[in-house]
């Protein structure tokens, strides 16, 4: 079943999502849900929050990025209770960034290229690895839902204040994207 997106301005993308346990009803169906969801609305990324569920769980696909990135031909992967340990400082990379919670708004955003991440799998068996790369920047980016942020709150100075108009037309519902989604009433 397709999910609606929630976007920006919806109370559940700036709450702290909590951890899951196996018991979690129907938690099967949600994630072929939110898999439904992600390709319909041609993502690469989704987190439990933008469909309104304000629980510890992404999924991440970045097949169609296999023409250009060769390494995720394959790359499709659920995070349960996802957090990041560590983030490597050493390096950072700016690339733009997009978000299916704010259709229209596209920004370059400065992340470590590098994180150390823990988290279950659908076996809710435990991993705890380092990730680079750009699986690390979208990681990254799908943690923030699950912490109550969004990309946009990484942007400084000038930046932020630019896109100051976008964010209001979101939050009065004046935008259009291909997939379905759930406006702040």
């Amino acid at each position: 079943m397709i999910l609606p997106i929630y976007t920006y301005g919806q109370p559940v993308l700036r709450q702290v999502a909590e951890d899951i346990e196996p018991d979690y009803p129907q938690l099967s169906e949600l994630i072929q849900n939110m898999w439904d969801t992600l390709a319909k609305s041609d993502g690469i990324g989704l987190a439990a929050p933008q469909v309104g569920l304000s629980i510890r769980l992404i999924i991440i696909d970045l097949t169609p990025l296999a023409e250009d990135m060769p390494q995720y031909a394959d790359f499709r992967r659920v995070y349960i209770n996802p957090y990041i340990e560590e983030y490597d400082e050493t390096e950072t990379d700016v690339s733009e960034e997009g978000c299916l919670s704010l259709p229209g708004i596209h920004e370059k955003v400065r992340r470590p290229t590098r994180v150390r991440l823990t988290w279950q799998d659908e076996q809710f068996e435990e991993h705890d690895e380092w990730i680079d790369g750009y699986l690390a920047r979208v990681v990254q980016h799908e943690v923030d839902h699950l912490d109550g942020e969004v990309f946009t709150d990484h942007l400084k100075g000038l930046r932020r204040q630019m896109i100051k108009s976008q964010l209001s037309d979101l939050l009065k519902g004046r935008f259009s994207c291909s997939y379905k989604v759930k406006l702040r009433r």
